[in-house]
């Protein structure tokens, strides 16, 4: 009988840093790629839409996307990075005042988190204008199982500190918030996450539209997954490593295909 060595297979892990530098670095690419990966999943609508990240050294400060360069367009060195009232630390270029009401607010109410994503994707707006939540329709769908927040209170265009605060507050302690004829938000403890569960809302908003709309064809209703097996599938799906991991094939891709991004 002959025997076979045992092989080490690797899983990718979040990485660790040996400087500041380097984690900035890492951040600020990360969130060029997320940038990237919204325009190819036809994210982008105009000059709306907003991810942010920590910066490492300076965690009550952000580094976010230009106002008004295309998601398709961004790179590591064209971010900006503002303090928690707007102003502009680093960069020279003009922030979107709707991502400082918001983002800024978000990351005062989550010291927990790093990132923030916004954007107005079709599904995630048609969902947001609608009086339903996040159901348990699809294993996906259970990431968000009695893990989102809503936003009610639409007043136009966010601009307002306070009304920043009030999302804050209806996101509480989730990864998501629906913004009430307005769109979607969510959040993660890194840019990765974020991104991910953001894109996959987007879907699963696509998935549960679809949904109902063949199911009232049919003289029906979707079929739900059960509490139980739903908070279960959340474990598996819906934990903070599962949503980096899910990101770094959309990360490999990007960086191999634009290796712009990092520049």
């Amino acid at each position: 009988m002959t025997t076979t060595a045992a092989r080490t297979l690797h899983v990718p892990s979040p990485p660790t840093f040996d400087s500041i530098e380097t984690e900035r670095a890492h951040r600020k690419t990360t969130l060029a790629v997320a940038f990237r990966m919204f325009s190819k999943a036809g994210l982008d609508e105009g000059v709306a839409g907003h991810v942010t990240v920590r910066d490492p050294e300076f965690p009550h400060t952000f580094w976010v996307n230009p106002f008004g360069l295309h998601f398709a367009m961004v790179r590591s060195s064209d971010l900006v990075r503002v303090d928690a009232e707007g102003d502009v630390l680093e960069g020279d270029r003009a922030v979107n005042q709707a991502a400082v009401a918001i983002h800024c607010a978000v990351h005062a109410a989550r010291p927990d988190i790093v990132a923030a994503a916004h954007a107005h994707g079709p599904y995630g707006k048609t969902l947001s204008a609608l009086e339903m939540g996040i159901e348990p329709l699809t294993q996906d769908a259970c990431a968000f199982y009695d893990d989102f927040g809503v936003f009610d209170d639409f007043t136009g265009v966010v601009l307002d500190p306070e009304e920043g605060r009030r999302i804050g507050a209806a996101l509480g302690s989730h990864k998501a918030v629906i913004l009430r004829n307005h769109g979607i938000l969510t959040v993660g403890e890194t840019v990765d996450s974020a991104a991910w569960w953001f894109l996959t809302l987007e879907r699963t908003a696509q998935s549960q539209l679809m949904a109902y709309a063949a199911a009232a064809g049919l003289g029906s209703q979707p079929r739900q997954i059960g509490d139980a097996e739903a908070t279960i599938t959340r474990g598996q799906v819906g934990n903070e490593h599962a949503g980096w991991f899910q990101f770094q094939p959309l990360r490999e891709r990007i960086l191999r295909d634009h290796p712009d991004v990092a520049d």
